[in-house]
């Protein structure tokens, strides 16, 4: 099967990923979904367990695709400022602000050097001129 990660509008196709941080209680597994337009993050999960339906269950209208197996402690696990962890209430309280820092202050350069939710306003705003910023959160519209 051949993978596409391109979309040209939001909710066109949505990913999942999936990172797991060593904690002082064991691994926790945490999984995310996210917009590939925009690369903005509409859900996550973490658990204790890998398991299968880790990832949220299927999108409103789609499927979802993975992006691959499980990596190590990437952002916000990886710079340990806040680690080392206790366990799971650490790391999501810890994912928790990572995620609102990076749908709405993170420059991202594949959106042109602005947050994920700055990326999708703009396309709304285009797309709906009565579009209002911060009534909606993008992706969810």
């Amino acid at each position: 099967m051949e993978r596409d990660f391109t979309a040209t509008r939001p909710n066109e196709l949505w990913v999942a990923d999936l990172t797991y941080v060593a904690t002082w209680s064991g691994f926790i597994y945490v999984a995310f979904v996210v917009v590939v337009f925009s690369r903005f993050i509409v859900g996550w999960q973490a658990s204790r367990s890998l398991r299968t339906n880790l990832t949220l269950g299927r999108p409103r209208d789609g499927d979802l695709v993975s992006e691959g197996r499980p990596r190590r402690a990437r952002a916000p696990f990886r710079s340990g400022r806040r680690g080392p962890w206790k366990g799971i209430d650490d790391v999501e309280y810890t994912t928790l602000e990572w995620v609102e820092w990076f749908n709405h202050r993170r420059l991202l350069e594949p959106v042109g050097d602005v947050p994920p939710a700055e990326f999708e306003a703009v396309f709304h705003r285009k797309e709906d001129p009565s579009y209002a910023d911060g009534l909606k959160e993008p992706s969810l519209r």
